[in-house]
C-alpha cells in the first residue's frame, strides 16, 4: 500500500441536508478513491479518502466546494497510514 495515501477529513459549514454525502460518494467513485463519508451530530461531515495521492488530494480540494447547495466554511485533513479501504460508502 506504499502507493496509497489516506486522508481523514472534517468539513464544517452548511454541509448536512444538502446532498453533501451523496455527492462526495459519487465524486470519490469517479476519482477512483476508496473510503467513506458520514454526518456527525455536531453538524460536520466526516470522510476518509484512500487511494492514489493525486486522487486523494483532488477529493480534499473538492470538499472545499462540495455539493451545489453546500456552504463550506472549513476543511480539516489529517493524513494517516492506509488501511486498505475498498469501495466508497455512505455510513449512517
Amino acid at each position: 500500500m506504499a502507493d496509497r495515501t489516506r486522508a481523514h477529513v472534517f468539513v464544517s459549514g452548511k454541509v448536512q441536508g444538502v446532498y453533501y454525502r451523496a455527492n462526495t460518494r459519487d465524486t470519490a467513485r469517479d476519482e477512483g478513491v476508496d473510503g467513506w463519508v458520514r454526518n456527525l451530530e455536531d453538524g460536520r461531515v466526516e470522510a476518509v479518502f484512500e487511494g492514489p495521492e493525486d486522487a486523494v488530494e483532488s477529493m480534499i480540494e473538492w470538499c472545499h466546494e462540495g455539493s451545489p447547495a453546500a456552504d463550506v466554511e472549513r476543511v480539516e485533513a489529517d493524513y494517516e497510514d492506509p488501511q486498505g479501504e475498498d469501495g466508497f460508502e455512505i455510513r449512517y
